[in-house]
């Protein structure tokens, strides 16, 4: 279930929610980008970036214009997990698979706790 409070789409799954930051231009079913920060039921929390190859291609050409990257000869993201489809729902499925084969702490990065009152 995808959900939007104005800032933010939230995905809920029984064994996790995603949040996603709302950005301009960028819709549930058509988003080929987001950062998500995932939570799982026992409170921990993981970080992921999306992105299809559209994505990467376009950071790729745009580094050969700006020089970054050693002028676009590699692209690197941290906790980056590559989707052929875009949209919310090819992002949930790429985390319950990635849950389901045990490879999420691998390919997501650990956050600390969230502190529900703001400290750190």
């Amino acid at each position: 279930m995808i959900a939007f409070d104005g800032i933010f789409y939230r995905i809920t799954d029984p064994e996790f929610e995603m949040t996603i930051p709302a950005w301009d231009g960028h819709e549930p079913d058509t988003a080929d980008e987001a950062d998500a920060t995932i939570t799982f039921r026992d409170g921990s929390r993981r970080y992921a970036t999306f992105m299809t190859m559209d994505v990467v291609r376009r950071n790729m050409d745009k580094n050969v214009r700006t020089g970054e990257c050693l002028g676009g000869r590699y692209f690197w993201c941290s906790d980056l997990i590559i989707i052929r489809d875009a949209g919310f729902d090819s992002m949930a499925a790429a985390i319950r698979d990635l849950i389901s084969s045990g490879d999420i702490e691998g390919a997501c990065g650990l956050l600390a706790p969230d502190d529900d009152d703001g400290e750190k």
